[in-house]
């Protein structure tokens, strides 16, 4: 009976399950055998390939991600899917371009993946498209408006479009939401400093920021915040 079992050939189905358990463990490289032996029953199992790429996404290998994401695009090219974690893979790169357009590309398949925005709004905020950054974090914000994050990279399109009243908006909201975000307490002490002149508050936000070691506030506060307290 025992033999008979082993005898069994594991079907395409079954051994993508394995896959997805092992990715579920964290364990990639196995995963990546079991989507391999997927791949050689049915060339064409999309999911597979996608998951397989997925795999090689969580350990940080980008490029052969991409292959894989690219290979699962072309076995089903109606399937957001891909494009959405190809857009993701050309975002760690920091390939802003080509991330923009698989994201467009997946919300196009699929509108109601909203995941897309926060997403797209980082690759058009890399590449300095700070309007269009704006009204995908604001999109995103529409769906889920306590997405801490979101607020804060929205106040970073804010920023760059020159309007510091609505960054320091985005910023407050931001560490309300997250009050371990070092990176925003440091952004908001700034800002609060350079636009509004308001020391008080924004040497109270760089300490914030420095106590939870975000070390370039050190800097703004030897320059003006001890010497505020000095007088």
């Amino acid at each position: 009976m025992v033999g008979l079992l082993w005898g069994c050939s594991p079907s395409e189905q079954e051994l993508y399950d394995a896959g997805i358990k092992e990715m579920r463990l964290e364990k990639f490289k196995e995963a990546i055998t079991y989507f391999d032996r997927v791949i050689e029953k049915n060339p064409a199992n999309t999911e597979a390939h996608n998951a397989k790429g997925v795999a090689f996404f969580e350990q940080g290998k980008w490029d052969e991600a991409i292959v894989n994401f690219q290979l699962a695009m072309e076995k089903d090219s109606t399937s957001y899917k891909p494009y959405l974690n190809l857009g993701n893979a050309y975002l760690e790169k920091k390939v802003f371009k080509e991330a923009v357009i698989n994201y467009n590309m997946a919300s196009a398949l699929d509108p109601n993946q909203t995941d897309i925005y926060y997403n797209r709004g980082l690759a058009l905020l890399g590449m300095e498209e700070y309007e269009d950054a704006i009204l995908d974090f604001d999109n995103a914000l529409q769906v889920d408006p306590n997405q801490a994050l979101v607020h804060f990279n929205r106040a970073k399109a804010l920023l760059g479009n020159n309007n510091p009243l609505e960054a320091i908006n985005a910023l407050q909201r931001a560490v309300a939401l997250d009050d371990q975000n070092g990176a925003a307490f440091y952004l908001l002490g700034v800002t609060e400093m350079s636009a509004l002149s308001k020391t008080e508050e924004g040497c109270m936000h760089l300490k914030t920021a420095l106590g939870l070691g975000y070390t370039d506030a050190k800097e703004w506060i030897d320059e003006f915040c001890e010497t505020e307290s000095e007088s």
